[in-house]
């Protein structure tokens, strides 16, 4: 793990966890913000819950107000959870507190779900001793007349109370702050503004699609934020990685408004490690620090990093390669380029194999999977009822013609994802099946009358009954038991977990719980595997993933004193939205044209995500046209630095 990276909470204010030592001089010179990243999001939420507490008891030993600028969306969610245990548990009061959200829809009454009146309620205001007249949320419902001297009004109280002690910032894909989306500026102020369309498509998922989500919003603006004494902005995931990038190490920008934070001196970032994934130091420490080149991995992104800048395979680069692009040290440390390049070129290679579960009767020595036990029980993880062909259909397909034991795990039911026009074209078929085979049933031609009648009353945003939450549930446990007996895999061997975190019947779920746990529990438990394959895709745009992957590593840990965990071993693929990068690789699996096919194949099965899913991101390519474009992407890629020339590659990270 990066030095830099902290996989414990100090229990200290954030500025203890920036480093500011002559070892990282030279990362000052690409980190214009300072910057700190943790290992996980509950570490975040600990430091910054720390901070804003710390403020709130030391105004009220002042007798003073303590002003919060409040964010929304899933990156505080933690933060607010650890203010609320604080305030049960700790006794913080919130009295003192006097809060400003930073933005709102427009239109947007209160009382939709989707109003951040809704989600300041559910996910703090509700739960602690705030005074509700100490509460701003701008007001979406406002005349459009009204809005001007509103947004004027807004600006002028945050400055009779003092200002805001602490602003806590997201980032939006696009760069935003607040709502202040590229092409805003400096002096911005509270206003009215229209929402780019990544942030629309992103916001898709709240209001069950691009065409309910509000074209504008009310926002605090960039020079209403700048005027915080204290700025926190907090990103997690992949998805942010790039603008991150940008914003810290980036020059200032209209074209991406959180550059502008770099004007303020005491701004701080706060990152996981998925989100920092693209900062200098943590791509390339090599440009910023003395690294340790005994680390073969660390050496191997290295190369294969120099090898895509310099578009030359492993065995041709030189010592001037090397030391142009800041790797001197290691010709140093290591010796001549040539006795790296055969270190590393051979390293890559013993990653490339046509057996994912170890190939008996043969030499495993320099292969990535163990020949024994032969075949191998093998549980591979899926957090939606696709993920497990879309990611990996092609070595699925190849554990199973080996002979090996394959058990699909689905972690949820994935049932927010179907259209409700599907659920009629299913109830439909079920009416006119009966009514052809003169079966009658009055309860059932009750129901299927009751969910269209569910269905034309439902709004933007409703959640689903029950019974259309079944239908749905079924449509897509059927196509994953379709895909499965494509692939020979024995209906027996399809687990359909529907972990209760998922099912809201809302794009909003419930925090993860012991009985999710529970369940991934049971399920190892019962088949006690040697192989373990799970989502490490942390660049979902809905964060399910990231539940998903939370919950096996939880449970896993639980599990590691089992006899059968000792002879396990846990690999992380990705999903439709990103790989993972060649130098990390430990197993590549190459796929035949024909075998691509075969996954394609795969992925029809799953109908309701065909053509267009209901959630698909900003990404306007289907799921098997992603899948191949990534895959063909990696064999490319492992072509380049001079390995064989594949169609294509899937790709897994070993977990140790």
């Amino acid at each position: 793990m990066t030095k830099s990276i902290y996989s414990k909470s100090k229990i200290k204010g954030l500025e203890d966890y920036v480093q500011i030592t002559p070892d990282n001089q030279r990362t000052g010179s690409f980190e214009k913000v300072p910057t700190c990243i943790f290992d996980n999001n509950k570490l975040i939420a600990e430091a910054v819950a720390f901070e804003i507490a710390s403020l709130i008891r030391a105004k009220q030993k002042q007798n003073k107000p303590a002003v919060l600028g409040l964010a929304t969306g899933s990156t505080p969610i933690t933060v607010y959870a650890e203010l609320v245990r604080l305030h049960r548990e700790e006794g913080l009061s919130f009295k003192n507190v006097i809060t400003f959200n930073l933005d709102e829809y427009y239109p947007m009454s209160s009382n939709s779900q989707q109003s951040y009146v809704h989600f300041m309620n559910e996910h703090l205001f509700d739960h602690v001793d705030i005074p509700r007249e100490n509460i701003n949320i701008p007001n979406g419902m406002l005349k459009r007349e009204e809005i001007s001297d509103y947004c004027a009004a807004y600006d002028r109280k945050i400055e009779q109370v003092g200002g805001i002690d602490i602003q806590i910032l997201g980032i939006g894909r696009t760069g935003h702050i607040g709502f202040n989306e590229p092409g805003s500026e400096m002096n911005s102020p509270t206003r009215l503004i229209a929402l780019d369309y990544v942030t629309i498509t992103d916001a898709a998922s709240n209001f069950y699609g691009e065409e309910h989500v509000p074209t504008r919003a009310i926002t605090m603006g960039i020079s209403t934020i700048l005027k915080s004494k204290r700025i926190i902005l907090i990103a997690l995931g992949e998805g942010k990685a790039n603008v991150i990038q940008r914003t810290v190490e980036g020059e200032i920008s209209s074209e991406v408004p959180a550059t502008f934070l770099q004007h303020h001196d005491n701004t701080i970032v706060v990152l996981d490690q998925p989100s920092a994934s693209e900062l200098t130091r943590i791509k390339t420490p090599w440009l910023t620090d003395i690294c340790d080149w005994k680390d073969p991995r660390l050496m191997r992104r290295a190369v294969v990093w120099l090898c895509q800048k310099l578009e030359k395979p492993i065995l041709k680069l030189t010592d001037r390669d090397y030391r142009a692009y800041g790797m001197g040290d290691l010709i140093a440390e290591r010796g001549s380029s040539n006795k790296i390049n055969i270190e590393v070129f051979n390293g890559l290679q013993k990653t490339i194999t046509g057996w994912p579960g170890g190939k008996p009767n043969a030499d495993d020595s320099s292969r990535p999977e163990r020949a024994l036990p032969y075949p191998k029980r093998v549980v591979v993880f899926s957090p939606h009822p696709d993920d497990d062909v879309i990611s990996m259909g092609g070595t699925l397909s190849r554990l199973v013609e080996q002979g090996h034991e394959v058990h699909v795990v689905y972690q949820t039911s994935g049932a927010i994802a179907v259209h409700d026009d599907d659920v009629i074209r299913y109830i439909d078929f079920a009416a006119h099946f009966n009514e052809r085979n003169q079966f009658v049933h009055e309860d059932s031609s009750h129901l299927f009358k009751q969910i269209k009648s569910d269905i034309a009353r439902k709004k933007p945003g409703d959640a689903d009954t029950e019974a259309i939450r079944n239908v749905k549930l079924l449509i897509r446990q059927g196509e994953a038991e379709a895909a499965c007996r494509f692939l020979n895999i024995p209906r027996k061997n399809a687990h359909f977990l529907e972990m209760p975190f998922y099912d809201t019947g809302r794009a909003a779920k419930k925090p993860l719980s012991d009985q999710d746990i529970k369940l991934i529990i049971d399920i190892l438990t019962k088949v006690q595997p040697h192989q373990i394959y799970a989502a490490g895709d942390l660049s979902d745009p809905h964060g399910t993933h990231r539940v998903c992957l939370e919950a096996v590593l939880k449970a896993l840990d639980q599990l590691q004193n089992e006899s059968w965990m000792l002879d396990c071993r846990i690999w992380f693929y990705r999903g439709a939205w990103q790989e993972w990068d060649v130098g990390d690789i430990d197993m590549a699996v190459p796929i035949s044209p024909d075998e691509l096919v075969v996954k394609r194949k795969a992925i029809f099965k799953h109908q309701s995500q065909k053509d267009k899913a209901l959630f698909p991101g900003s990404d306007e390519r289907e799921f098997w046209q992603r899948s191949e474009d990534r895959n063909r992407a990696t064999a490319k890629l492992y072509n380049l630095v001079g390995m064989a020339e594949y169609e294509a590659i899937e790709a897994f990270v070993r977990w140790k």
